[in-house]
């Protein structure tokens, strides 16, 4: 993967659409259809569904409030039959400002542990200081390899 400066990083601002790439990590070219949030677009997510396998699920560790609608949301794309086989890779964002929620608080929120018949695995990050991103990419670019 092919990373920018923090401040400039996919991380660091909320997606306000759909923006792809292609990028590299360990000889592995991902195609990252970044989609947004917004709760406007969120219909049109089964478009990219067809051949994913990984999931990158970006969480505000900041934010306690919207945890719940991450969860639901979370949970409904795992149960999409097009994405039952896919890895998911769990960002849990903004842990450079104080008060986030840990990596642990953020993976009871949103029901990690109830994730049965796949991989995922969570990453503490920040964007703005590009911390933990590698660590992510590597396990999956790791379990990706495995299969």
């Amino acid at each position: 993967m092919t990373l920018k400066s923090p401040a400039n990083h996919p991380l660091h601002h909320p997606a306000a659409g759909f923006n792809v790439e292609t990028v590299s990590y360990k000889n592995i070219k991902f195609s990252v259809w970044d989609l947004g949030g917004q709760t406007s677009i969120r219909p049109y997510w089964r478009c990219y569904y067809p051949n994913t396998q990984a999931i990158i699920f970006v969480v505000d560790s900041t934010d306690v409030d919207r945890l719940p609608t991450s969860r639901e949301e979370l949970h409904a794309i795992l149960q999409e039959e097009e994405l039952r086989s896919s890895l998911v890779l769990v960002f849990a964002n903004k842990q450079d400002i104080p008060g986030a929620m840990t990596d642990a608080e953020v993976a009871e929120g949103l029901g990690l542990a109830d994730v049965a018949g796949r991989d995922w695995a969570i990453f503490k990050t920040s964007a703005v200081r590009g911390e933990g991103i590698f660590e992510g990419m590597d396990w999956l670019s790791n379990a990706l390899k495995a299969r």
